[in-house]
């Protein structure tokens, strides 16, 4: 098994690649060792010491490290416990895991607008920035403003402030004039 790696514009987070599927559809998030339980695989790459984030998208696991810790002292641990991983035959989430959009629901009278929101985050954003390793949803909308919940690579990012503004929130003000801002959410 050969296993790739990318670096992300995040320079605490590594993507890895192991060349087969990771999960069948969406992503599964993992921003501390707390909720890693849902997964072996998280668990697995949690007890490297220095891992502060694990993500999972369909072909790539991105590892957020702590920023006291170089890559250069954890990356083949990492390397090591993926390889592992998926040489073991277990499966990379428990078998209660249901993939969701990530998405959160809305209600209300801006249906029409949300859902105008969640196709062009789905078909225009989310493909690119799973390509840096992470992942963008909608988490709300609420007199003109998009609030997102940045994970993966794009959590703590140093360029998700420009992404969100440059980005995405002219890509939204174009499409649907009632867009007058995005801002990011708190995990």
């Amino acid at each position: 098994m050969f296993i790739q790696t990318e670096s992300t514009p995040n320079p605490a987070t590594l993507k890895f690649l192991p060349g087969q599927t990771v999960l069948e559809m969406g992503t599964a998030d993992f921003p501390t060792a707390d909720t890693a339980d849902k997964s072996p695989l998280a668990t697995r790459i949690f007890a490297v010491e220095g891992v502060s984030g694990v993500f999972f998208g369909t072909d790539f696991v991105t590892v957020t490290k702590e920023d006291a810790v170089d890559w250069d002292h954890i990356k083949p641990a990492l390397l090591g416990a993926i390889m592992e991983h998926f040489q073991s035959g277990q499966a990379v989430m428990a078998g209660d895991h249901t993939p969701v959009s990530g998405h959160a629901e809305h209600t209300g009278e801006d249906g029409a607008i949300v859902g105008q929101i969640k196709e062009l985050l789905d078909s225009r954003v989310r493909p690119a920035v799973a390509q840096d390793g992470g992942d963008i949803t909608f988490h709300g909308f609420d007199r003109g403003v998009v609030y997102l919940h940045m994970q993966g690579a794009c959590a703590g990012c140093p360029s998700s402030t420009l992404t969100l503004k440059m980005g995405i929130e002219n890509l939204l003000r174009h499409y649907i004039p009632e867009v007058t801002e995005v801002r990011p959410v708190a995990p």
